[in-house]
Parts: C-alpha cells; sequence; structure tokens
C-alpha cells in the first residue's frame, strides 16, 4: 500500500483529507507543523507528499526543497494563494504539482492517483535495482564508468561538459537549476567563462537527446528560474 504524508496546520483539513484517501486505500500519516512534517518526510519512506504551503515554525518552500533534495517522490502542493508566482515558486523548487484552495476531495484523490501512477510507470522498482554505475530514464542509459551514453539503444558522442551537464541533471531529476548553479557544479566556482555557456550546452544537450529539441520532454525551461530534468 502507498504511503502519504500530509503536511498540514488545519487539523480540521488534514484531518478530512486524511479520511477521504485512506479511504481510498492509501496509509496516510499527518504532521501538523513545517518541523515535524520535515523530520517526518526525511526519517520516513513515503511515496507521496502533501504539503501546505503556509505552516508554523518551517514553510512549505523549505520542506520542498529539502525533501526534493533528498527524495524522488512526487510532491503536491495545496495553497490558499492564488498568485501565480507563489505555484511558480512551488514549481522551480521541484514540486510536481499545485492546487490551490478550496479543492474537491475527489479532484485531490485523483491527481495523488495519476502522480503516483505516473512515478511507477517512468521510475518504478527498477530503479531501485539499478547499479550505482548506471543511469537510466526514459530511453537514455549513461554508464558512468565508461562515461558513455545511449539514446533508444543507440550509442551518441558527447563533450567532456555536455556529458557532466547531462549526468548532474540525470541525477537530480525533477530538481529546478538556474544557470549560475549549473555553471558552478559543471564548470567550477574558479572557471573562467560566462553562465552563457549553460544556455549554448542546454540547447547542444536538446539536439542529442530530445525526438524534436523545439518541443522537449527531457529537459525542460522553467522560465524565470531554470532548467529541469523531467522524470
Amino acid at each position: 500500500m502507498k504511503r502519504i504524508l500530509i503536511i498540514e496546520d488545519d487539523a480540521v483539513i488534514a484531518e478530512v483529507q486524511k479520511d477521504y484517501l485512506e479511504a481510498s486505500g492509501y496509509v496516510v500519516d499527518v504532521a501538523f507543523s513545517g518541523d515535524t512534517g520535515l523530520q517526518m518526510a526525511m526519517q520516513e519512506e513515503y511515496d507521496l507528499l502533501i504539503l501546505d504551503l503556509m505552516l508554523p515554525k518551517v514553510d512549505g518552500f523549505e520542506i520542498c526543497k529539502q525533501v526534493r533534495s533528498a527524495k524522488n517522490i512526487p510532491i503536491l502542493l495545496v495553497s490558499a494563494k492564488k498568485e501565480d508566482v507563489d505555484k511558480i515558486r512551488g514549481l522551480g523548487l521541484g514540486a510536481d504539482d499545485h492546487i490551490s484552495k478550496p479543492f474537491s476531495l475527489g479532484e485531490l484523490v485523483a491527481r495523488v492517483k495519476a502522480h503516483l501512477a505516473r512515478y511507477d510507470r517512468l521510475v518504478g522498482d527498477s530503479q531501485q535495482r539499478m547499479p550505482k554505475d548506471e543511469v537510466r530514464i526514459r530511453g537514455i542509459r549513461i554508464d558512468k564508468l565508461a562515461r558513455k551514453v545511449q539514446i533508444n539503444g543507440e550509442e551518441v558522442m558527447f563533450t567532456s561538459k555536455e556529458y557532466d551537464l547531462l549526468l548532474f541533471l540525470t541525477t537530480h531529476p525533477n530538481w529546478v537549476f538556474s544557470k549560475t548553479e549549473l555553471f558552478e557544479k559543471i564548470w567550477g566556482l574558479d572557471s573562467l567563462g560566462d553562465i552563457a555557456t549553460v544556455t549554448v550546452h542546454i540547447s547542444k544537450l536538446r539536439e542529442k537527446i530530445e525526438k524534436d529539441p523545439s518541443k522537449p520532454q527531457y529537459i525542460e525551461t522553467v522560465w524565470g528560474v531554470g532548467y529541469r530534468f523531467v522524470l
């Protein structure tokens, strides 16, 4: 059975969500404060996180950031705020979806089911059994030891920095990185150059891994934030 963690400071809302999700066949835990929720999310194994943005002690944005840096699970943000900036910020921190209050419990369950099914389909148990020296995501296979990449079974050549950038993005899926962060990670803090080289390398990666580089399915641009590799 799938385990879900709800982090919500409104006890009435949290308990109603919990009851409805349990009736749908899920095992559900609830945390009523940000610090407790963050501790549970990091220490326990959950399949999905339902996270309110406005929380006491630690807000939802910080929880989203820390959980995404350590775990690859669906994160569904819930907020009474309807401003696009909050949605964009949450998605930029690695959330998978955003739902605004008030919403129907049927919609909540439908989104939970959809995201769990998506993660099972794209990742599944195979990723946990995958050798540590190999990355496989939707037709992309990276052999870390040989520094070789196959796209849909065919080996594709990459420059050293292209390979490093692709490996970094694929090993941090769904996490959004700014151009500055990617430049520092791949080229190093002491490197000479312009962060515009990140844009150039992203473009080259798309030409090599995307079926249609103008409509990328792997490396997504999060406007105003940066780039992320989508599972």
